[in-house]
């Protein structure tokens, strides 16, 4: 059970229902589900927001690379709402289900392409190391580009404030929980509720 519940439109601030009137008119069409933490803060909320549509729809990385690097940050945080709804995504991108299903196993996933690589290997050492070393930095330039590279960057950054948002306040449990996450040996990958 969610720790937060979404504020009911009619006990929505002025600012609070600014922010959910841009959320839905945007690309996403809906709130996305960290908002209802965010919006105890509507600049926060504005901005996160924001910075989620220009993340998702407004880069130069295609979404089947952008939903495999949220995947790659919704395992390490095994954000189960994360999961479940870019794993959708990333299979709407055409992110073959044998990758997604290695990235879930903890497994190096077989990639399509090197851009793919790329990405996996950048975004793997990001979130474990907090560093590329320099032989993957270069790969990534190579196959990214520094705008391709600055942007998968931005990507995990803000998908790490989006898994740990959903991760605190338990957003999405326990309808989304994935059980391709689940370890019974660790029993801080179960959520709570």
């Amino acid at each position: 059970m969610a720790r937060l519940n979404a504020i009911p439109d009619a006990e929505l601030s002025p600012e609070q229902a600014s922010v959910c009137a841009e959320a839905r008119s945007g690309p996403r069409g809906k709130i996305p589900a960290p908002t209802i933490a965010w919006l105890r803060n509507p600049e926060l909320a504005r901005r996160a927001q924001k910075l989620g549509e220009l993340l998702r729809f407004e880069t130069s990385l295609e979404p089947q690379l952008t939903e495999l690097a949220i995947l790659v940050c919704g395992r390490h945080w095994t954000s189960h709402h994360e999961w479940t709804a870019h794993k959708a995504l990333a299979l709407k991108a055409g992110l073959p289900p044998e990758v997604i299903a290695d990235i879930a196993a903890r497994r190096v996933p077989n990639v399509q392409c090197e851009r793919q690589r790329a990405v996996y290997d950048v975004s793997l050492a990001l979130l474990r190391e907090g560093r590329i070393g320099a032989d993957l930095y270069a790969r990534g330039i190579a196959y990214l580009g520094e705008q391709g590279i600055v942007e998968l960057v931005g990507v995990l950054g803000y998908y790490c404030l989006v898994a740990l948002t959903l991760n605190a306040f338990e957003l999405g449990i326990p309808e989304n929980v994935a059980p391709e996450l689940l370890d019974p040996h660790f029993p801080a990958s179960v959520p709570t509720a």
